[in-house]
């Protein structure tokens, strides 16, 4: 029986000491073969073993959400030895297969959240999932361990301020070793500095397994009673350096170093049990026998395991989409309608249809709706699930992941698509890669939408951008961009059945424009529309500059040349093989988009139209793309249309492939 099912009347203190020995002794044997050149890198927890002790109170569908120092804590949860050995020489069958680093812990069956390297990155997502515990009505629990230098990260501060707000069920423990790398942090700290509420905090002496015993317990009653979060301080000594690519000795005396080892959590819980009479010290030097030869036969095996496969590194970027979507139950409206009142029709069916859709955002909730009105109506309906967030969009998008990846589908509005900045860290750092450096362990299905574009006027620097080039640039995210009523809806509702996370852009000045519908259904990412058909000129345009497309379009047909327009509707995926066989009509490619020049998407369009040999030979004509210049919109109207493309520079451009 492991620690992780154990409901004990009593704290088995020999078995973690087992397991603490076995984490110290998978750490030294790592720190042997770095030294032989069998390792590429290595994330020591020697010190921070004592931590262990709080799996003892765990259940098996209770989350964790470590960090790269919990390796003691991942052996007492349930991990093995083996799996922590390929992780480490980055083997085939470990838990990312060799893509992420070693120590950065995964296991879907475990209920451990991926770790990702950037420091407090986990502690959004381990909000996100406290929510989700909590709106499935439940007594689960979340543990999310951070670093003492990582409490200062923003995102830390985000995450306690929603856990308390929402009083969630999560216990933040803080492994404070005083260290950040070479830094002292003791100075820094934010309870140092009197920022938290102490009525929030346990502080723990982290070298006794049974303070930690004893005051995670606390915690973790305390959180699934519904009583809400716990800071859980926990003050600790790193016995190493801070990675094999750090020597410590550089920068702490050695009187420093050896004090320590007399603090050693291993050293101080085998003294207490052989005080006890629970062990003696023969016994605890058989078992430290036992243990190497355990661990070295261990990794010896893991040495002979081969390297993953080159060939499958592309697999689990992105799911499979399902092979039929569920029937989108909208009838099209008699007149012309927008945009913005599709999605809401849209995501009012969806609320209705599946029960697992969460929405949050800023003022979405009535009676605002929104500042948009795309929510309009549908948190009075479902207050639950249709949420106003804080202004914090770290928070929007950090939460989004661990509701994900509970099983929940997260349709999060970013207000304006300029200020999703503050989650970048968590769109490419945490939503972008969990499905590919966990193999397809854990997922992330969500929406992330939000106005973008300009052409308002006068939206300035922060309500008019696009950054298209941005979202595409990043694997493991989709970018939508409909420019119809029938596409929003459509592109919407197989966004919200895929098992991937979608950026879903809304173009601002197209979007209360009102259009026919013929039909409401999901519609496929990958499949480009042609909006008008042409036999000279190809022009590819989305969102906003659809518009100017159509301008330039009944201007040339007065000459007598027509131009086919395709309307991507996603970039990623994007649809290639349409634009190629518009070209194997026309020879001609003019390519149309308001974010700005360099490294626009744009650029990736003509390359790939170009660079291939038989795409290459199709071309009558240079390529020509029109683009925003490469500076920021301005407020002023008269300059902000100076920047932007117009008519007369897509007019030139097409009659440029012409001549």
């Amino acid at each position: 029986m492991t620690p992780t099912t154990m409901e004990r009347a009593s704290f088995p203190k020999l078995e973690l000491l087992r397991t603490m020995m076995l984490s110290r002794e998978g750490d030294r044997r790592e720190g042997i073969l770095m030294r032989q050149g069998k390792g590429w890198f290595q994330v020591p927890g020697m010190g921070h073993e004592a931590i262990a002790a709080i799996a003892y109170h765990l259940r098996p569908d209770d989350y964790l959400f470590p960090t790269y120092r919990d390796r003691a804590l991942m052996l007492a949860r349930g991990m093995t030895t083996r799996e922590i050995a390929l992780d480490f020489m980055a083997r085939a069958g470990s838990s990312s297969d060799g893509r992420n680093m070693p120590a950065h812990y995964s296991s879907r069956a475990l209920n451990v959240f991926s770790v990702a390297t950037p420091t407090g990155a986990q502690c959004l997502p381990a909000v996100g999932t406290a929510w989700g515990v909590k709106l499935a009505g439940d007594d689960r629990v979340v543990v999310c361990s951070i670093g003492d230098a990582a409490t200062r990260q923003g995102e830390f501060y985000e995450a306690v301020c929603h856990a308390i707000q929402e009083s969630l069920p999560i216990v933040f423990v803080v492994e404070d070793n005083q260290y950040g790398i070479s830094t002292p942090t003791r100075h820094m700290l934010p309870m140092r500095l009197q920022v938290f509420d102490e009525r929030w905090v346990a502080f723990v002496n982290g070298r006794y397994a049974d303070e930690v015993y004893e005051k995670s317990g606390e915690a973790i009653r305390k959180a699934r009673a519904g009583e809400g979060p716990t800071i859980l301080w926990c003050e600790i000594d790193r016995l190493s350096s801070h990675t094999s690519a750090d020597d410590h000795r550089v920068y702490r005396p050695a009187e420093e170093i050896e004090s320590m080892f007399e603090r050693d959590p291993i050293r101080l819980l085998a003294e207490q049990l052989i005080a006890e009479g629970a062990l003696t010290q023969e016994q605890f030097e058989q078992m430290q026998a036992e243990i190497t030869r355990e661990v070295d036969a261990i990794y010896q095996e893991v040495e002979r395991t081969p390297l993953p496969d080159p060939a499958r590194v592309l697999e689990h970027l992105y799911g499979e989409p399902p092979a039929h979507y569920q029937p989108l139950p909208l009838e099209p409206e008699r007149e012309p309608t927008t945009m913005v009142a599709a999605f809401n029709r849209a995501f009012h069916a969806a609320l209705e249809t599946f029960d697992n859709i969460v929405v949050f955002g800023e003022d979405i909730e009535d009676p605002k709706g929104g500042v948009f009105g795309f929510t309009k109506g549908l948190s009075t309906k479902y207050p639950e699930r249709v949420r106003n967030s804080p202004l914090a969009e770290a928070t929007i998008v950090g939460t989004a992941v661990g509701l994900a990846a509970m099983g929940y589908r997260p349709v999060f509005e970013i207000q304006f698509i300029d200020f999703i900045t503050p989650g970048f860290h968590q769109l490419v750092s945490q939503i972008a890669t969990l499905r590919w450096r966990s193999k397809g362990e854990w997922k992330c299905p969500l929406v992330i939408y939000s106005p973008y574009g300009a052409y308002l006027p006068a939206g300035g620097m922060w309500h008019s951008q696009s950054n298209d080039g941005w979202w595409a640039h990043t694997p493991g995210i989709r970018v939508a961009i409909p420019s119809t009523p029938e596409d929003i809806a459509g592109l919407f509702w197989a966004a919200i059945q895929d098992d991937d996370p979608t950026l879903f852009l809304i173009p601002k000045h197209i979007f209360r424009v009102r259009m026919p519908v013929a039909a409401y259904r999901a519609i496929p990412f990958g499949k480009a529309a042609v909006r008008r058909a042409g036999n000279d000129v190809t022009v590819v345009a989305w969102g906003n500059t659809l518009e100017l497309a159509f301008q330039a379009a009944e201007q040339f047909a007065q000459q007598g040349v027509s131009l086919e327009i395709i309307d991507p509707r996603t970039l990623v995926p994007f649809d290639w093989e349409t634009v190629e066989q518009s070209l194997a009509k026309t020879g001609r490619l003019v390519v149309i988009h308001e974010d700005n020049r360099t490294c626009g998407f744009g650029q990736a369009i003509i390359t790939e139209m170009t660079s291939a040999p038989e795409r290459f030979n199709l071309l009558l004509s240079p390529p020509q793309l029109v683009a925003r210049y490469d500076v920021h919109i301005p407020f002023c109207p008269e300059l902000e249309y100076a920047v932007l493309p117009d008519l007369a520079r897509v007019m030139q451009a097409i009659q440029t492939t012409l001549e």
